[in-house]
């Protein structure tokens, strides 16, 4: 891949990342009731309670895929950096374009993450 190219990707990358970074600041802040959390906002009904407790948790299980997206797209900067971004690390082919298009982060290309799916699943 071309130094232009791979500079675009990288300014990407760095786009996302940033985006990211804020919105799993905001997240952690909702989760752990850091945003203007007052007394009076304490629920009363046990339903209130239970719809807090699953916001909670379903903000946390967002976070945490939030987290692993970040750190996938810091590998993918590390491989920019090293002049290695858009070889798979299955087969170490290119990665077609359109794949880092729609994922800019993806260390590998179809086949090979189709591969390593499988296998995870079995």
């Amino acid at each position: 891949m071309k130094k232009s190219e791979m500079k675009v990707y990288k300014e990407r990358l760095l786009g996302i990342r940033d985006r990211l970074r804020g919105d799993v600041s905001s997240m952690a802040d909702a989760a752990l009731g850091n945003e203007g959390s007052e007394a009076s906002s304490m629920p009363i009904h046990m339903a209130e309670l239970g719809s807090d407790n699953f916001e909670q948790e379903f903000t946390l299980s967002l976070l945490a895929t939030e987290e692993d997206t970040l750190g996938m797209i810091e590998g993918a900067l590390q491989r920019v950096e090293s002049g290695v971004y858009g070889v798979c690390l299955g087969c170490e082919a290119a990665i077609p374009k359109t794949r880092l298009n729609a994922i800019p982060h993806a260390p590998m290309c179809i086949k090979c993450a189709s591969l390593k799916d499988q296998n995870l699943a079995s």
